[in-house]
C-alpha cells in the first residue's frame, strides 16, 4: 500500500471531536437520515479527496422507495454511471459495463433508503462450475471468523437457513456501504491501487484486485467472499451475526454486511426486513 500513503486528514475547524462529543443519533434517526451527517463531517475534513465528501444524499433521498439508485454527484464527468445520478440501478447496464472488464465484473456506488449502498455486478453464474483460477470471479462461500479468530459460522449453513438473504445466480451483490472500522465509507474502483485493479484472486485474501476499498484508513473488503460475519451492537453490546464479505486487509475488524436484493424485472431493489447490521454505526 506504499503507493496510496494515506493518513487521516488534519480537522483544524475540530468538526469531527464536536461531532464525537456532543452528538448522539439513535438507530432510528440513522435509519431516517442515512449519512448526511457523516458525510458531511468527512467532506469538511477530507477535502475533494474523500469520497465521501461527495456521497451525500439530499434529504430522504431514496427515503421509502425500494429502488435503490446511482449516486455520482461530483463524479458526473468520470464515473462510468456519473449521467445516471439518483436514477433507479438495473441489471442490464451493470452488464453492458461488465462487458467492458478484463474480468467480467463492474460496480458502482449508490443510496437506497438514505444508507450508503455498493452494487457489484459478478459473472457468478457463467463461472461458478469452472475452476477457482484468476480472473474467473464468482462468489465464494466461506467459513467466518471474529477478530479473535473464533469460528462463527459458514456462509453456506446460513443461506441453507436463510436463502433469502443472497441469491448468487442473480450475480449482484448489494453491500452496506460503511466500514466497521470507524463508519467511513468505501468505495469501489474509487483510486488507482492494486488492490481496485480490475483483476481477481481466489481465496478472499488481500491479494489481487477487485477490492472495496477505504481510503479514510485504507481497509480492503473482498466483494466476491461471502462469510459469516459478527459485530457488536453499539446500542446495547450485544453481539449479532449477519452475512456479509470478507475483510481483505486494514485496520477494518471485520467484513461489510450484504443487504438482500430483491429483482423487480430489470430494476434492482433491496429487502427491508433485516436491519440488525445496522447497530454497529449506530
Amino acid at each position: 500500500m506504499d503507493e496510496m500513503k494515506l493518513r487521516p486528514a488534519p480537522d483544524p475547524s475540530g468538526v469531527m471531536s464536536d461531532l464525537v462529543e456532543n452528538t448522539t443519533i439513535n438507530r432510528r434517526q440513522f435509519m431516517r437520515l442515512g449519512f448526511n451527517t457523516a458525510g458531511g463531517v468527512l467532506a469538511a475534513s477530507l477535502g475533494a479527496l474523500g469520497f465521501a465528501a461527495i456521497l451525500l444524499p439530499p434529504s430522504g433521498a431514496g427515503g421509502g422507495d425500494a429502488a435503490v439508485k446511482f449516486w455520482a454527484k461530483g463524479r458526473e464527468d468520470e464515473a462510468w454511471y456519473g449521467a445516471m445520478h439518483l436514477q433507479a440501478m438495473s441489471k442490464s447496464v451493470f452488464e453492458k459495463e461488465a462487458a467492458k472488464s478484463n474480468v467480467g465484473m463492474s460496480g458502482a456506488q449508490g443510496v437506497w433508503n438514505g444508507l450508503p449502498v455498493v452494487v457489484i455486478y459478478v459473472p457468478h453464474a457463467e463461472n461458478k462450475d469452472k475452476g477457482a483460477t484468476d480472473d474467473v470471479p464468482r462468489f465464494q462461500f466461506m467459513a467466518g471468523y471474529d477478530v479473535t479468530k473464533k469460528y462463527v459460522g459458514h456462509a453456506t449453513e446460513m443461506l441453507l437457513a436463510q436463502p433469502e438473504l443472497f441469491e448468487p445466480d442473480n450475480n449482484l451483490v448489494m453491500i452496506f456501504s460503511r466500514c466497521t472500522h470507524l463508519c467511513c465509507i468505501p468505495g469501489w474502483q474509487l483510486i488507482d491501487d492494486p488492490t481496485t485493479k480490475d483483476t481477481w484472486t481466489p481465496g478472499g485474501g488481500d491479494d489481487g484486485g477487485s477490492k472495496l476499498f477505504c481510503i479514510c484508513h485504507s481497509s480492503r473488503f473482498d466483494p466476491t467472499a461471502i462469510e459469516v460475519n459478527t459485530n457488536v451492537n453499539r446500542s446495547n453490546g450485544q453481539m449479532f451475526d449477519y452475512l456479509g464479505i470478507r475483510r481483505a486487509g486494514g485496520p477494518a475488524p471485520v467484513g461489510l454486511p450484504i443487504i438482500p436484493i430483491i429483482m423487480n424485472g430489470d430494476t434492482i431493489e433491496a429487502s427491508t426486513e433485516y436491519e440488525g447490521w445496522l447497530t454497529y454505526c449506530d
